[in-house]
């Protein structure tokens, strides 16, 4: 009995890797710029866009989001998450091609939120 080496299996955490990528660490962290919709009353939505960096001006992209898809917008300021880009309507795809074009964001660092 005293020959066999028992190996008892460890605790396997399968969120293990998705809480490294959350907590920033390491080289290989990206910045990703999240594109969300909210839903209000109705048909009515809300499109919010986070993650931007903190070099860019915020006021400046949202005047060229508001004039190039004919919607308003305001900048919310989150004790969370900062400042939040929010326009009327679901502008998701929009936004993301914008912000690829513009050269604000790549595309792999872009993650749209939604249904």
């Amino acid at each position: 009995m005293s020959d066999l080496d028992v190996q008892l299996p460890s605790a396997f955490d399968p969120f293990a890797e998705a809480n490294a990528e959350d907590s920033g660490a390491g080289p290989g962290a990206k910045d990703y710029v999240h594109v969300r919709i909210q839903q209000r009353n109705g048909r009515k939505s809300l499109t919010t866009v986070q993650g931007l960096k903190k070099e860019f001006s915020y006021n400046k992209i949202l005047k060229d989001l508001k004039k190039e898809f004919c919607c308003n917008g305001t900048v919310v300021q989150d004790p969370e998450l900062g400042q939040v880009i929010q326009l009327q309507g679901d502008q998701r795809k929009n936004v993301a091609t914008f912000l690829v074009q513009a050269g604000i964001a790549k595309k792999d660092n872009i993650k749209i939120h939604g249904f």
